[in-house]
């Protein structure tokens, strides 16, 4: 039987459509790579694409270093990087990394729920 192919384009693309303050939201593996992103229409990216590409490495590799906690401390369920001019959240599933940015001064309670539907949306990945 064949395993059913997911259309990550469409993920990313609810994921952005989310909320109007969503800049950017990217699938990567575990190594790094990306394997679908979107910029929200109307948004000019804060990163040339060899930095977002190099920050993506750097992500999958702090994925890595955190699972040294996981026995101890639990399993991550999201990061939150609050910037000057964004806001990063990096959430993981099983095999992939989910990355979205956002405007900086979106209410707390409101980046929570977004990340609560975006694991939802993500989950299977």
């Amino acid at each position: 039987m064949a395993a059913k192919k997911i259309d990550l384009l469409n993920i990313v693309e609810d994921v952005i459509n989310l909320d109007p303050k969503m800049r950017f939201a990217a699938i990567i593996d575990t190594k790094g790579n990306i394997r679908e992103a979107i910029m929200k229409g109307g948004k000019t990216s804060l990163k040339s694409q060899k930095e977002e590409e190099h920050f993506c490495q750097q992500v999958a590799q702090r994925r890595s270093m955190r699972k040294e906690f996981d026995k101890s401390l639990g399993k991550v369920r999201y990061v939150h990087v609050e910037r000057e001019k964004v806001t990063q959240m990096v959430a993981y599933t099983k095999r992939n990394i989910i990355y979205f940015t956002m405007e900086p001064e979106m209410p707390i309670d409101t980046k929570i729920r977004l990340i609560t539907r975006i694991k939802k949306i993500t989950a299977n990945l």
